[in-house]
C-alpha cells in the first residue's frame, strides 16, 4: 500500500513537472517575444532617452535573472525527484533481492530436507558410494597387478641380464679357449715343423749316411770283390778269414734291420702325434658343442620359466577378472531380485491399501447411512414427542408429521452437505498433498540427475544395477558414456 502511495505521489510530481515545464516554455516564449519587440522598439527609437533605455535594460536583466533562478530551482527539484526515484528503485531492488534470497534459502532448506528424508536419494547415494568402493578396489587390484607385473618385469630383466652375462662369459671362455687352442695349434704346428725339420735333417743325414754307406759299401764291395778275387785265389790260404767275412755280413744285416726299426719307430711316433692332435681337436670341438648345448639349454630353461611366469600371471589375471565379473553379475542379479521383490511388495501393499481404503469407504458409507437412518428416526420420534397433542385431530397430526419429516430431511440434507463439504476439504487437502508430493518428487528427480551428472562419468565401468531408472538418464551423460555402459551391460548379460 505504501508503495502504491509512493507511485501515485511520483505521478503527481511528474504531472506537476510537466505543467511547470509547459509554463516555463510559455514564459520563455513570451520573454523571447518581448525581447524581439524590445529590439524592434530599439531599432525604431534609437534616439529615445538614455535613462529610459537603461531602465529597460535593467528590467530585461531582472527578467533574465528571474528566469535563471526559476531554471535553477526547477533543476534542483528535478535532481531531488531523480534522487527520490533512484532511492525508491534501490529500495524495491533490495526488497526483491531479499525476497529472492529468502525464497532461494527456503528452496535450499527444502531441498536439503528432501535429500535427507528421500529413501530414493539415500539409496542412490549408497549405490554411488558402493561404486566408489568398487572403483577404489579395482584401482588397488590394478596397482597390485602393476607391482607384480613390474616385479616380474624386473625378474625377467634380471634373468635376461644373467643370460646375457652367462652368454658373455661363455663367449669369453670360448674366445679364450679358441685363443689357447690357436696357441696350442701354433705350438703343435711349430713343433711339427721342428719335428719335420728334424726328421728332414735326420732323413737327409740318413740319406747322406746311406750315400756314404753305399759309397763305403761300394768301396767295400769293390775292395771285397778285389779281395774276394784275391782271396778266392788264395782260398786255401785264407780259410781263417772266411769267418770274419760271415760275421761282417751278419753285422751288416743287423745294422740294416736296426735302421729299419728306427725308421718304423719314428713313423709310428709321427702317426701317434697326428692321431693325438686329431683327438685333441675332436675333444675341443666336443667341449665347445657341449658348452653351446648347455647355453642353449639354460636359455631354454630361462625362457620357459619366464613364459610360465607370464602365463601364470595371465591365468591369475583372467581368474581375477572372471571372479570380479561373476561377483558383479551376482550383485546385479541380487539387486535385480531385490528390486523385483521390492516392486512386488509395494504393489501388494498398494493393492492392500486400496482394498482397505475401499472397505473403509464402504464402512463409512454404511455407517453414515445407518447413522442418518437412526438420526431420522430419533428426530422424528423426538419431534413427535415434543409436539404431540392429545386432542389434535388426524389432519393436524399429518401436517405435524409432514413438518417433522421436512425438518428431519433438512437436517439430514445439512448433515449431508456438511459431509460433502468435509469430503471436499479432504479432497482439496489430498490434492494439495499430491501437489506438494509432486514438488518433492520433482526435487528428488532434479537431485537424482544432479548426483548422476556429478558422479556417473567418474564411475563409468563401476556403477551397479539400479542406478539408472530409465534410458533418458543415460542419454543425458553423453553418447560415449551410453556406448560404454551398454557394452558393459551386454558383457554382464552374456556372463
Amino acid at each position: 500500500m505504501a508503495s502504491k502511495r509512493r507511485t501515485l505521489s511520483f505521478s503527481e510530481r511528474h504531472q506537476k513537472s510537466v505543467d511547470e515545464n509547459y509554463c516555463k516554455k510559455l514564459h520563455v516564449q513570451a520573454l523571447k517575444d518581448i525581447n524581439s519587440q524590445i529590439r524592434n522598439q530599439i531599432a525604431r527609437n534609437k534616439n529615445d532617452n538614455h535613462v529610459e533605455h537603461k531602465r529597460f535594460l535593467r528590467l530585461l536583466q531582472n527578467e533574465q535573472f528571474e528566469l535563471d533562478m526559476e531554471e535553477a530551482i526547477q533543476k534542483a527539484e528535478e535532481n531531488k525527484r531523480l534522487r527520490e526515484l533512484q532511492l525508491e528503485q534501490e529500495e524495491k531492488l533490495a526488497m526483491e533481492l531479499a525476497k529472492l534470497k529468502h525464497e532461494n534459502l527456503k528452496d535450499e532448506k527444502m531441498r536439503q530436507q528432501v535429500r535427507e528424508n528421500s529413501i530414493e536419494l539415500r539409496e542412490l547415494e549408497k549405490k554411488l558410494r558402493a561404486a566408489y568402493m568398487n572403483k577404489e578396489r579395482a584401482a588397488q587390484i590394478a596397482e597390485k597387478d602393476a607391482i607384480k607385473y613390474e616385479q616380474m618385469k624386473r625378474d625377467a630383466e634380471i634373468a635376461k641380464t644373467m643370460m646375457e652375462e652367462h652368454e658373455r662369459v661363455i663367449k669369453e671362455e670360448n674366445a679364450a679357449e679358441d685363443k689357447r687352442n690357436k696357441v696350442k695349434a701354433q705350438y703343435y704346428l711349430d713343433l711339427e715343423k721342428q719335428l719335420e725339420e728334424q726328421e728332414k735333417k735326420k732323413q737327409e743325414a740318413y740319406e747322406q749316411l746311406l750315400k756314404e754307406k753305399l759309397m763305403i759299401d761300394e768301396i767295400v764291395r769293390k775292395i771285397y770283390e778285389e779281395d774276394q778275387l784275391e782271396r778266392q785265389q788264395k782260398l786255401e790260404k785264407m780259410n781263417a778269414t772266411r769267418r770274419y767275412i760271415e760275421e761282417f755280413q751278419k753285422e751288416q744285416a743287423l745294422w740294416r734291420k736296426k735302421k729299419r726299426e728306427e725308421m718304423e719307430e719314428e713313423n709310428r711316433k709321427i702317426i701317434e702325434f697326428a692321431n693325438l692332435q686329431q683327438q685333441r681337436e675332436e675333444d675341443r670341438m666336443a667341449k665347445v658343442q657341449e658348452n653351446e648345448e648347455k647355453r642353449l639349454q639354460l636359455q631354454n630353461v630361462l625362457t620357459q620359466k619366464l613364459e610360465e611366469m607370464l602365463r601364470q600371471h595371465e591365468d591369475l589375471e583372467q581368474v581375477r577378472q572372471e571372479l570380479y565379473q561373476e561377483e558383479q553379475a551376482e550383485i546385479c542379479k541380487r539387486k535385480q531380485k531385490e528390486e523385483a521383490e521390492e516392486k512386488l511388495r509395494k504393489q501388494k501393499e498398494m493393492k492392500q491399501d486400496f482394498e482397505e481404503q475401499m472397505a473403509l469407504k464402504e464402512l463409512v458409507l454404511q455407517a453414515a447411512k445407518k447413522e442418518e437412518e437412526i438420526f431420522r428416526k430419533t428426530m422424528l420420534a423426538k419431534l413427535a414427542e415434543d409436539d404431540r397433542i392429545e386432542l389434535m385431530n388426524a389432519q393436524k397430526q399429518r401436517m405435524k408429521q409432514l413438518e417433522h419429516r421436512k425438518a428431519v430431511e433438512k437436517l439430514i440434507e445439512e448433515r449431508h452437505n456438511q459431509f460433502l463439504a468435509d469430503k471436499q476439504r479432504e479432497l482439496e487437502e489430498w490434492q494439495l498433498q499430491q501437489k506438494r508430493q509432486g514438488c518433492i518428487n520433482a526435487i528428488i528427480e532434479e537431485e537424482r540427475l544432479k548426483l548422476l551428472k556429478e558422479h556417473a562419468t567418474k564411475l563409468l565401468g563401476y556403477l551397479p544395477k539400479g542406478v539408472f531408472k530409465k534410458e533418458d538418464d543415460i542419454d543425458l551423460l553423453g553418447e560415449e558414456f551410453r556406448k560404454v555402459y551398454q557394452k558393459r551391460n551386454e558383457i554382464c548379460e552374456e556372463k
